[in-house]
């Protein structure tokens, strides 16, 4: 029988998600489209009966964190305990960063740019220090402690080995401390969660999408084990349509 329930969700639509920008580490604002879709997601939660969190874990970018805001806003669950770390951000994306996708897939090749948006290990160029996001960056994580080390770039693997000991360390005990747990982050710290949770390969793990502000939810037994695979809310057509939006290079 299933005893944990665990959501998670990755945060609304970003400003630059909008330009098709490669974001990562850069702090874009969420757009008013991904207002609308974390509405949306707080509609989708309000679905699930008797759900109140306890506990919600979120990133330090304000995409995410704003998506925290108004889901619990919406659910009317303003005043749980929410914690803001570094090791849920997403991915550093290096020289990619702010680049168009589809401007990157001209200058570099459809399989190359699918290649480091998606497989497990292969990374893309590192940003410079004359990257016109670099300055920007570092002042942005400044502000939180001298403790964060922002990377120069990462892959899906690089990823993992800061969100798997976060989950271990800090989301796995309150899980099992019988806590209702919400995760808000970003599409690659999902994926690095999916991966460990359900044992997914290397090579399977490039077709994984996650959809911008679509809740899935995990039951796992009393030694964490997951009874099935994630299961999304929503209408299933519409589910669809997103994760293939997600796995897109184009806008068009």
């Amino acid at each position: 029988m299933s005893l944990h329930k665990v959501v998670m969700i990755r945060h609304g639509e970003s400003e630059w998600t909008n330009r098709n920008l490669f974001c990562g580490w850069y702090d874009s604002l969420l757009s008013e489209q991904g207002h609308k879709e974390a509405i949306e997601a707080a509609r989708l939660l309000m679905e699930i009966d008797n759900m109140k969190f306890d506990i919600v874990f979120t990133s330090l970018l304000s995409r995410a964190m704003r998506s925290v805001e108004v889901i619990l806003d919406e659910i009317n669950q303003k005043c749980i305990q929410v914690e803001k770390a570094w090791q849920l951000n997403e991915r550093h994306y290096g020289h990619l960063t702010g680049m168009n996708k589809e401007k990157a897939v001209e200058q570099y090749g459809h399989k190359q740019v699918q290649l480091w948006r998606r497989s497990f290990d292969i990374l893309p160029p590192p940003m410079s220090e004359d990257h016109f996001c670099y300055n920007e960056i570092r002042d942005y994580f400044r502000k939180f402690g001298a403790h964060i080390h922002v990377p120069r770039v990462e892959s899906l693997k690089t990823t993992m080995e800061r969100v798997i000991p976060y989950w271990r360390e800090s989301i796995v005990p309150s899980i099992l401390s019988d806590k209702n747990v919400l995760i808000v982050s970003h599409g690659t710290v999902l994926r690095s969660l999916i991966k460990h949770i359900e044992g997914i390969s290397d090579s399977q793990i490039m077709n994984i999408n996650v959809p911008t502000a679509i809740p899935f939810i995990y039951e796992f037994d009393s030694e964490l084990n997951p009874q099935k695979s994630k299961t999304f809310l929503g209408d299933q057509d519409k589910i669809d349509k997103a994760i293939k939006k997600t796995a897109a290079i184009s806008r068009s």
